[in-house]
């Protein structure tokens, strides 16, 4: 009987290295290193949870990146990202922002998908969905933001049969409808591919 518990213990112990060493983490961050270095509104910051998410990069293993969203939004993210690893929908790399240093364009020359980032719209005095932790932008390399002739970040290129490419037809996008969210690529005055976002009262 010992022998027999002896194996099985040691049998436990390999598998579960197997399964972490299977994952490949591109994001470790606590809640507190996921908000350092901003100014953030209390009301803002109350409502923030940092979630962990599973994908498959472009180079074809699986990783575990993180998003910060309101939690409101938490949920659907987390079914939403469940259903972008059963079907196989590369994803480049999923990290806060911090590590881009707040700054929006560094994180989208990374093709980094990243929900949370307290910031003002572009050309305009308001705050993004992106300020509430709800909006995502997914692969901005892929899907990058077109409006009046100019590509958002610069020298990405949309080209609807690249692998990580979202279009019209793509699940993801019927997804993030069925849970009430608009996606930036039915805008009319522009194109943003990349974003989606859950608008609230």
């Amino acid at each position: 009987m010992k022998y027999f518990i002896t194996i099985f213990f040691l049998s436990a112990i390999y598998a579960f290295s197997q399964i972490d060493e299977s994952v490949i983490i591109d994001s470790d961050m606590t809640f507190e290193e996921a908000i350092a270095g901003i100014n953030i509104p209390e009301s803002i910051k109350n409502n923030l949870v940092l979630i962990d998410v599973q994908y498959y990069s472009f180079d074809g293993k699986l990783h575990q990146g993180q998003l910060l969203v309101h939690k409101s939004a938490a949920k659907d993210l987390i079914e939403i990202f469940e259903i972008i690893k059963e079907i196989n929908f590369p994803v480049q790399r999923v990290v806060p922002i911090v590590k881009f240093g707040w700054n929006d364009d560094v994180s989208m020359r990374a093709n980094n998908t990243s929900a949370f980032n307290y910031r003002k719209l572009r050309d305009a005095n308001i705050v993004s969905y992106h300020s509430k932790g709800l909006a995502i932008d997914i692969n901005p390399l892929q899907n990058p933001h077109i409006k009046r002739g100019k590509t958002i970040p610069e020298g990405a290129e949309y080209d609807k049969s690249r692998p990580g490419t979202i279009t019209d037809s793509s699940r993801i996008v019927k997804e993030f409808r069925k849970r009430g969210w608009m996606w930036g690529g039915f805008w009319r005055s522009s194109k943003d591919y990349q974003h989606f976002e859950k608008r609230t009262n």
